[in-house]
């Protein structure tokens, strides 16, 4: 005769908190991992374990004994994520009579039609048709129907009692397992699955002085938990890197042991501590924390002070229309005179530093939004533009868009286009116009150029010495004072 074993595991409660662990990834998902005792026999055993995430991979699960010793192998496994509420009641009840409370009234009523509608994940598993379909169809069926005295009502007649849960009803979701052991006894085992509904992403505050490039960077790390469970006095991991990651369909979805961090404030204990991981880079918790369900939770990962940057300016003069010139190639843009010629009078403000440690960093900077602030004569703190930068490994340069210059403007006009077809060449000229409005600052302005009329070109003439930065690039370096006003103006010439 076979034996079975019912043993009832709950993830969730103190017993097994200091045990979960969870790795978090920039792209919607987490791994969880915790420790459980099993009291099994030998053979098979019937295992029921709640607690677990609401957006659980079922077919991500492993599940290993931590000693080695015992061979555990789920022969099946039963993934329920629906626990019990009033509307999936009434739907165990279809077709039978319950009693309903309205006011001090008992109302007797047979239902007819719950009105329960499923969770989306299960509408979405199988692609948006499918998915629309079911949506239209339960429009239709998501209003309850009770009979109460032979008469249909739409609604429900009162507080719906019910006479049992019912042992198929569930207040969690969770794994029911068949399970196979090789010995009998107790067992320390992990349980490690992938889940979706978490994620967590990178924030850095850099704070400029009243006068100066020295900045100080304060580093966050925002986690976000919309698994359907809380975890209490989890030791937390976060992975950056673009890890590639199946979505529902088949579609990839890229984003995305204690190494210490350089540019933490060595008077304080580190936070978070880096490490490298095969191809990405894993940043650990010092503490464990508890990440509640539906909680967002900031931790300081970073800070540096003294950190050498500068304002880059960069007038890009061209304005084109992309959308009116999508997919033209090099012929039918030689042939086109306009293409090229509207004038952009922005000049773009960027700022760069470098990721070095000599420049108080030299640690790989995970993906996120970076928010720049100044300090005001009065000491307070403006806020001056924000953007993003992508992971940056260290010894590379930062360079953020932060937004246009005010007082920098810059002016572009053609000045002559010659195109020889019998010769195949095309001489251009442009007359480029920067002007610098502040009162008390010289600047740099870099004037970058495309070459776009074809891959072969040069320089016929210029006012001013050029940077072929890349195959379709020249970059001019202008100097201006303050109130100062300079021209710059080219020939190129293509042949092809």
């Amino acid at each position: 005769m076979k034996w079975i074993a019912v043993l009832a595991l709950f993830a969730v409660s103190r017993v097994f908190a200091q045990n979960t662990a969870l790795t978090l990834y920039n792209q919607n998902f987490a791994v969880v991992r915790e420790q459980i005792e099993l009291d099994l026999i030998e053979g098979e055993n019937q295992i029921e374990f709640s607690g677990i995430t609401a957006h659980a991979e079922p077919n991500s699960v492993i599940l290993r004994d931590l000693s080695g010793k015992n061979n555990l192998r789920i022969l099946e496994q039963n993934y329920r994520a629906d626990p019990v509420s009033q509307n999936l009641l009434l739907n165990h009840f279809e077709g039978q009579e319950i009693d309903f409370l309205s006011g001090t009234n008992m109302v007797r009523g047979k239902i007819i039609r719950s009105g329960y509608v499923p969770h989306y994940s299960a509408m979405n598993r199988y692609g948006n048709q499918y998915a629309n379909r079911q949506y239209a169809t339960t429009q239709g069926s998501g209003q309850p129907i009770i009979e109460v005295d032979g008469q249909l009502r739409f609604s429900l007649p009162g507080q719906p009692l019910f006479p049992t849960l019912g042992n198929d009803s569930i207040l969690k979701p969770t794994f029911n397992w068949l399970l196979h052991s090789d010995r009998a006894g107790k067992t320390e085992a992990e349980l490690c699955y992938v889940s979706g509904g978490m994620s967590w992403e990178a924030d850095y505050n850099i704070v400029a002085p009243e006068n100066g490039n020295q900045v100080d960077l304060i580093g966050w790390v925002t986690m976000d938990n919309q698994s359907g469970r809380t975890f209490e006095n989890a030791k937390i991991k976060l992975m950056a890197g673009d890890v590639e990651k199946l979505q529902p369909g088949g579609m990839p979805a890229i984003s995305g042991m204690r190494g210490g961090l350089g540019g933490f404030d060595k008077s304080s204990p580190q936070a978070v501590t880096e490490k490298t991981f095969d191809e990405y880079h894993l940043y650990e918790l010092a503490r464990t924390t508890t990440l509640r369900d539906r909680e967002t939770k900031q931790v300081e990962f970073l800070r540096a002070a003294g950190i050498e940057s500068q304002n880059v300016y960069i007038y890009d003069g061209v304005k084109v229309d992309q959308n009116r010139y999508r997919n033209w190639r090099y012929e039918n843009i030689r042939r086109e005179r306009d293409y090229g010629t509207e004038s952009n009078p922005k000049v773009w403000v960027m700022r760069e530093f470098k990721n070095t440690k000599e420049n108080g960093l030299g640690l790989p900077l995970p993906k996120g939004r970076v928010r720049f602030y100044r300090r005001d004569t009065d000491g307070q703190l403006e806020f001056t533009g924000e953007n993003l930068i992508d992971h940056t490994p260290k010894d590379e340069t930062v360079s953020l868009f932060t937004g246009n210059a005010f007082d920098l403007v810059g002016e572009r006009a053609r000045t002559n286009y010659q195109i020889d077809t019998s010769k195949n060449t095309l001489d251009e000229s442009f007359e480029i116009k920067l002007r610098n409005r502040k009162e008390n600052d010289t600047v740099e302005i870099r004037v970058v150029e495309h070459l776009y009329r074809a891959l072969t070109w040069e320089i016929a003439e210029s006012s001013h010495i050029h940077l072929k930065t890349d195959s379709n690039t020249t970059e001019f370096r202008i100097q201006l004072k303050p109130g100062e006003e300079k021209t710059l103006t080219y020939t190129a010439h293509y042949t092809w």
